[in-house]
């Protein structure tokens, strides 16, 4: 835990008692705040108070006595309108900030010294920070990596000087966040999302922009416009920055050529790694997630072997292209996070023959989008709610099977890519769809499908030693 210290003695309300809320109170409790905590759900109320926590309705509290109004990242500010306690506070004069403006005040007023990074974009930005903790933990950095993707930024390790931050933050949590300046900001993309919270796109992206403002080095994605002004700006105003393209060569940062990641200065490029054979690292999204961790490792004193050797030996990120299992020539991959047609194209791009495995609840829109792709899909397999619907999609496009559940499905695809002769061949759960039909999570049916996958796995392994 990292104790927050910076409101010892004063009063604070806080509202939201999911994972991070909690990690938050707890917090500023030990840091010396006297903290009134609530929640919309009783049963997270309930909780609080059976972790000792001071749980009381806050709309019947005065606010003016708050220091500050801590809320979580959920919680609306201005779109569709601003939550009721965010109203009270404004009406009282009271700040509005969430857990990652804490840490960052903390650390300026405790630990100026501890590294910082931070990274944001609309898509890539969980595997761009599992990335950059791998590369700088194998090189021997104590590493907290949390925020916006597995422990709340709050629960991390106490500040050192010798440890290093490195927080995934969401647009949510850059809005609650107006002191955030990392030591490096990483902004790979921008395409529309979250616009019922934020009203338009220019007002996302200026959310977005915040981040590597900031920043004492700034690592811009340049393959989108919003991105490509956003870097011409922060230029403009002396921002250093280091440009991130798969599509083109720029002056100052690192780019890819292919499956080569080239490092720019001045116009002078020197290759700095080969992604060639990094299974977890596959397609041009992967490749410009790698640019911009190769980028921040540079900056943060990695060697060129210590950053090749990271790269080789990433893992993945757990239910996102994760190589999960291998049969000679058949590659068994979990994108179980793959919960929408535009998460599902990144994979389907990433493999050139595919037995894919898809469905469970559909979102709108369904995956009439991914028809192109179809071209690289060998036969597909539906299963849940979305079946049928996503059948008649596919219908004369390619082969296509229709399953109730996972189980079944992962069997037909591997006894049929295990026949496959034409070269590697990729067993895909992809799936464009919400898991709630059958799974509480994307979790749990990632979890499924590489139990699955393992098994299958060994029986085909089993045929080719016979």
């Amino acid at each position: 835990m990292i104790p927050i210290t910076i409101f010892k003695g004063r009063e604070v309300a806080l509202f939201g008692l999911g994972g991070s809320g909690m990690a938050t109170a707890k917090a500023l409790v030990a840091g010396g705040a006297r903290v009134d905590v609530w929640d919309d759900s009783t049963a997270r109320v309930d909780a609080a108070l059976d972790a000792g926590l001071d749980a009381i309705d806050l709309r019947d509290v005065d606010f003016s006595r708050y220091a500050a109004l801590v809320v979580a990242p959920g919680v609306p500010l201005t779109h569709p309108e601003p939550h009721w306690s965010v109203k009270m506070a404004h009406e009282a004069g009271v700040e509005v900030i969430g857990d990652v403006e804490l840490f960052v005040r903390e650390r300026e007023q405790g630990c100026p010294e501890c590294a910082f990074v931070a990274i944001t974009g609309t898509n890539g930005k969980s595997t761009t920070t599992a990335l950059i903790s791998h590369l700088l933990s194998q090189a021997g950095m104590d590493v907290q990596m949390g925020g916006n993707i597995g422990r709340p930024i709050l629960d991390l390790d106490a500040m050192d000087e010798d440890k290093v931050y490195v927080i995934e933050c969401s647009s949510y949590q850059i809005d609650l966040a107006p002191s955030l300046a990392p030591d490096v900001g990483v902004l790979l993309n921008l395409t529309p999302d979250h616009l019922d919270r934020h009203g338009d796109m220019e007002s996302y992206a200026a959310i977005k922009e915040r981040l590597v403002r900031g920043s004492r080095l700034a690592v811009v994605g340049v393959d989108d416009s919003y991105c490509a002004e956003i870097a011409e700006r922060l230029v403009g105003e002396d921002v250093p920055v280091d440009r991130i393209s798969v599509t083109s060569f720029v002056d100052d940062g690192v780019y890819a050529v292919g499956t080569k990641l080239f490092e720019s200065v001045d116009g002078e490029s020197e290759e700095v790694a080969d992604l060639e054979g990094c299974l977890s690292l596959r397609g041009s999204h992967n490749a410009q997630n790698a640019a911009a961790a190769v980028s921040v490792a540079a900056a943060l004193g990695l060697e060129r072997e210590e950053i090749i050797a990271g790269l080789k030996s990433f893992p993945g990120l757990a239910h996102r292209q994760k190589l999960v299992a291998r049969a000679g020539n058949v590659l068994f991959v979990n994108d179980s996070k793959g919960t929408n047609a535009d998460a599902t194209a990144y994979a389907l791009a990433s493999y050139d023959r595919i037995y894919w495995i898809a469905g469970g609840r559909p979102k709108i829109g369904g995956i009439s989008s991914l028809k192109s792709y179809a071209p690289k899909i060998a036969k597909a397999y539906f299963i849940g709610e979305a079946a049928q619907e996503f059948a008649e999609s596919f219908q004369g496009l390619t082969e296509t099977m229709v399953f109730v559940g996972l189980d079944e499905a992962v069997a037909a695809a591997a006894h049929d890519a295990g026949r496959d002769n034409s070269g590697e061949v990729a067993v895909l759960l992809s799936p464009a769809c919400a898991s709630f039909d059958q799974y509480p999570s994307f979790e749990v049916r990632g979890e499924a499908f590489e139990a699955l996958a393992r098994v299958c796995a060994e029986n085909l392994s089993g045929q080719g030693e016979r």
